[in-house]
């Protein structure tokens, strides 16, 4: 299973995830019939490229790769989805298979409504469009940059940069990775991601132990990443304004 049901969503009003934050109560109206708690499971995969679309899920907190599936079995990232996103949500461009499968690569938690039913409420609702217009910007700033990203920079600036991407959504330094994920997300061979990994080590920008887990030294690895991450982050943070300074409203109780 790619992720685990929970209760039904009721009242509105707490949503991690910024798409369904921002809708007014008549709008969120529409999906909460159908609108359900799931369980991000690590390592799970919630869609395969060339299925069916059958759910669009809001992650409320943890953080899901797309990866593009070559056929000689390579794979890389091309975009990671947290709060600040959905996975699915294009479906409602027209009947297709999905193009990418998604993998869980940090644990969380999220809601999810069958892809017919948030399809019904976007031909109904302007602010669900606007929605699905916002999730379109930020998933074509990520597309953009990091195709630019990935021919143009050294592996290890760009490891740096998904492992920030991955922070940042899941807003805690121990991020829940093999070297196989990193492998995968990167596009390189496992050997190579060691090599790398004993850089940062050296370094002082990330810390691992051997149940697949690395702590990262945020200002240290932003030293490491191009300027790729900070980019991206600035114009998904234009994006969603009013949620970024809640966030840093949070993080300046949470040091005082």
């Amino acid at each position: 299973m790619p992720c685990r049901r929970g209760a039904p969503v009721t009242p509105p009003g707490r949503f991690g995830n910024y798409l369904l934050a921002a809708l007014p109560a008549p709008d969120l109206d529409l999906l909460l019939p159908d609108l359900e708690t799931v369980t991000l499971d690590q390592d799970a995969v919630i869609s395969r490229a060339g299925d069916r679309i059958e759910h669009v899920l809001f992650p409320d907190s943890g953080a899901v790769s797309l990866m593009v599936d070559m056929a000689d079995g390579h794979t890389v990232a091309t975009a990671v989805v947290g709060r600040d996103g959905a996975v699915g949500i294009l479906s409602v461009l027209g009947p297709a298979p999905s193009s990418i499968t998604a993998v869980v690569r940090a644990a969380g938690t999220g809601s999810r409504v069958p892809a017919s039913r948030f399809h019904a409420a976007f031909n109904r609702s302007p602010a669900i469009r606007h929605a699905v217009q916002n999730h379109v910007r930020a998933m074509l700033t990520q597309l953009q940059r990091g195709s630019a990203c990935n021919a143009l920079h050294p592996v290890e600036a760009r490891m740096a940069r998904w492992l920030l991407q991955l922070r940042d959504r899941t807003d805690h330094d121990m991020l829940p990775l093999t070297q196989q994920a990193l492998s995968e997300i990167l596009g390189v061979r496992r050997t190579t991601v060691t090599l790398l990994m004993r850089n940062l080590r050296m370094r002082g920008a990330i810390r691992s132990d051997q149940r697949g887990r690395i702590e990262i030294d945020r200002s240290r690895l932003e030293a490491v990443a191009c300027e790729c991450h900070d980019t991206m982050r600035l114009e998904v943070e234009e994006i969603y304004p009013a949620h970024t300074d809640q966030r840093r409203t949070a993080a300046g109780c949470l040091r005082n």
